[in-house]
């Protein structure tokens, strides 16, 4: 290993030399690969980066030859966010004066001198505190005009910059490999589900949307998605994002299709082809289609939880046999139902799924019944601790003033597992340890009544 000379070498790494490649996950932050041409000289030499995002996390940058032939010692590396502003290069010149250029209602200019006392500016875009700028002897809490800087300085940078001290045992090049992790890169999916007027049926459209406000733009990059809750340690103090600029959304349609894998324990989905991604910019894509897919609709009714509401679910299970298949990253559901008077579609509700293996079932709410009603009530409550018993009467009623019938099913919640059925006026499934469900048929305009006495025992 040579000594490490005196003088350093400067290389100037501004821009990557092959597309970037992305891999976003849907916890807000994402793994950037770019390629970055390295002319290295013998003996150290000082590597700047000028295309990382303002939310890099630093220790999370991994620079190395690719192909394993270059060990690239990095002595010393750096990273500078504070890119340049006028609150920044106020607080360089705390304590000093400067000249702020103040124009008359003539339009004529004049300068004005003050001292910076404070220069309100906080580091990472906070919300700062007002200047503080003597002129002529006294204190004012207002820039009295704008501020004249000196010429540019090494203190400052013009976009997010890492700097690196590179040791090189001899003279050569190479194209080196910059990975980190950053915020301020989300994705999520998005269904939209259309039923006819009538019918039992779902059209599936599952949308993919990438959001980037890291503060760097990506061109042509290669953009893949994990799906899953990977176990991420949140920062103490967490990035400050400017969200005070509206966003670019654009649409495209994407041929072929996303693909995707399993990949360790969790999905991984790909795009098709290379991907422009602008900072400050939302862009979809629809990721899988499906006709004719089966979802009878659900009457639900939690009387302990929603009052007199009866929920309207859809059920459909995630399968090749509906036209599905495909494991579904967590995400919003709208649905949609066809009007045939008109042919068009009207909004009819809106609920949001979790992640959801293939041939796993899907039970999503579209809102409550409006002309389905529940009612439970207690009939008898008793208990005697003495005897470590307790024993409890309920009657629930499920009125149907549609002009169809339907099937309705009724949760109950019990106490504890040590229960015991002692009268029943309808028959129920036992869905866990402290959960029945009764299933019943109301037809148009009539009240059906459910009944049931439970004894609990816990000696």
């Amino acid at each position: 290993m040579k000594t490490l000379f005196a003088s350093l070498l400067l290389v100037t790494a501004a821009t990557a030399s092959a597309q970037p490649a992305l891999t976003i996950y849907n916890q807000n932050f994402a793994v950037v690969r770019e390629r970055v041409p390295l002319d290295l000289k013998a003996g150290v030499n000082v590597v700047k980066f000028t295309g990382a995002t303002r939310m890099l996390e630093p220790d999370s940058v991994v620079l190395r030859d690719p192909r394993g032939r270059v060990a690239l010692r990095v002595l010393e590396q750096s990273y500078r966010a504070d890119t340049l502003s006028q609150g920044f290069l106020l607080s360089l010149h705390e304590g000093k004066e400067l000249d702020f250029l103040v124009r008359d209602q003539n339009g004529r200019e004049n300068a004005v001198r003050g001292k910076v006392i404070r220069s309100g500016h906080t580091p990472g875009g906070g919300g700062g505190e007002t200047p503080i700028i003597e002129v002529d002897g006294k204190l004012r809490f207002s820039l009295p005009g704008e501020p004249i800087f000196p010429a540019l300085s090494d203190a400052g940078v013009l976009k997010p910059t890492l700097t690196w001290q590179l040791e090189g045992e001899r003279t050569g090049k190479l194209e080196a490999e910059l990975g980190y992790v950053t915020g301020g890169f989300k994705w999520e999916a998005a269904y939209n589900l259309i039923a006819p007027e009538k019918g039992d049926t779902l059209d599936v459209v599952g949308w993919i949307t990438v959001e980037n406000t890291s503060g760097q733009s990506f061109a042509d990059a290669t953009i893949k998605l994990m799906a899953g809750d990977v176990q991420k340690i949140k920062p103490a103090v967490p990035a400050v994002i400017d969200t005070g600029l509206a966003l670019r959304m654009e649409a495209f349609s994407m041929a072929p299709a996303v693909t995707e894998k399993a990949f360790d324990e969790f999905h991984l989905y790909s795009l098709p082809r290379a991907v422009t991604l602008r900072d400050r910019e939302t862009k979809q894509v629809e990721f899988m289609r499906a006709a004719g897919v089966k979802a009878p609709v659900v009457y639900v009714y939690d009387g302990a939880r929603h009052s007199t509401k009866v929920a309207v679910m859809r059920e459909f299970r995630n399968s090749e046999q509906s036209g599905l298949g495909l494991p579904l990253p967590k995400g919003r559901t709208r649905f949609y139902r066809k009007d045939d008077a008109d042919g068009r579609i009207e909004f009819v509700g809106e609920d949001t799924i979790d992640h959801t293996a293939k041939n796993e079932w899907v039970r999503v709410k579209t809102g409550d019944a409006f002309d389905i009603v529940g009612e439970r009530r207690a009939l008898d409550l008793s208990s005697s601790k003495s005897q470590g018993r307790a024993e409890q009467r309920f009657e629930i009623k499920v009125r149907n003033r549609k002009a169809t019938p339907v099937e309705v099913k009724i949760v109950e919640r019990l106490y504890g597992i040590g229960w015991e059925m002692i009268q029943k006026s309808d028959d129920f499934t036992k869905r866990d340890a402290t959960t029945i469900e009764f299933k019943v048929e109301v037809k148009p305009d009539q009240e059906r009544i459910v009944t049931y006495h439970v004894r609990y025992d816990w000696k």
